[in-house]
């Protein structure tokens, strides 16, 4: 029997059926969720447009489309579909990223239009804590960041950024898109560092928050404080914030190649319950 398959653009009266996607994943979908809870299904206040993938009449997988591109509960044939539609739109995104089995197959499809990449990272462990750390004592002097903090803040973020992505985000324009996403993390509480005769020596914001499920990122020491256990002590406050504060499950996902962060954040509480894929241009 034939299967009647199409995708387009989602629009705001899609709201509930995206939202019942989402859900089937919180803790992969965090960063998306979080993103169509704020902002709803409008291309404009989203930042990019929600792509879904129909089989027989009802929805059954999206694709963010906007700085990255994100596959959301996608199958292969989704996947398929959602690539055909990104061949014909053109490349507008900095990075794909998503679970690693259908970013992988995304990229594969892609690759010979798309590509080269810069950066191909296959592999980015997925991991999760429910609890606070049983073995680590948090680091009673990492605290939120001030809204009045911003220039104390921001090169350390601009430090974290390049080390990690490999290209500063000030380029381009200047900063002005990344400097609003770090505004946005300090106003809304979600940025939090231990800081030091006025320099951060420890940093991490919780990026994505969804009422089940929230995700770290940017987690960052300085050069010179490395070595000496800040980054499980850090870690292991926000873990305590974003409990206490945010969500019932705190997730990240880390380079499988960075190693000492990986046992540091065993050593806080994570496990591994999956992996992520990044492609960045």
């Amino acid at each position: 029997m034939l299967t009647q398959t199409t995708t387009r653009v989602l629009e705001p009266g899609d709201l509930d059926a995206a939202l019942a996607i989402l859900e089937r994943e919180p803790v992969e979908n965090a960063f998306v969720t979080s993103r169509v809870q704020v902002a709803g299904l409008d291309p404009w206040r989203l930042g990019g447009e929600m792509w879904g993938y129909y089989a027989d009449g009802a929805l059954r997988s999206l694709c963010y489309a906007g700085a990255n591109l994100v596959p959301v509960c996608a199958g292969p044939d989704a996947v398929r579909a959602f690539a055909d539609r990104a061949r014909r739109t053109g490349r507008r995104c900095s990075s794909i990223v998503g679970p690693a089995e259908a970013t992988g197959l995304l990229w594969r499809l892609l690759e010979p239009s798309w590509g080269p990449a810069r950066e191909v990272r296959a592999h980015q462990p997925l991991m999760v804590t429910e609890q606070p750390s049983a073995d680590v004592r948090p680091d009673p002097l990492v605290r939120r960041i001030r809204k009045d903090e911003m220039d104390l803040i921001m090169p350390a973020c601009v430090a974290m950024f390049t080390e990690e992505v490999g290209v500063s985000p000030l380029a381009g324009d200047g900063g002005l898109l990344y400097q609003a996403r770090v505004a946005e993390l300090v106003g809304s509480g979600r940025s939090f560092a231990r800081v030091e005769d006025g320099k951060v020596v420890f940093k991490a914001e919780i990026g994505a928050a969804t009422p089940s499920a929230c995700q770290i990122q940017g987690v960052w020491v300085a050069p010179e404080f490395r070595g000496r256990g800040h980054s499980e002590t850090g870690m292991a406050a926000v873990v305590d914030f974003a409990l206490r504060d945010v969500a019932p499950v705190v997730s990240l996902y880390v380079n499988d190649y960075n190693t000492a962060a990986r046992a540091a954040y065993r050593r806080v509480g994570f496990r591994e319950v999956g992996a992520f894929m990044s492609v960045l241009f």
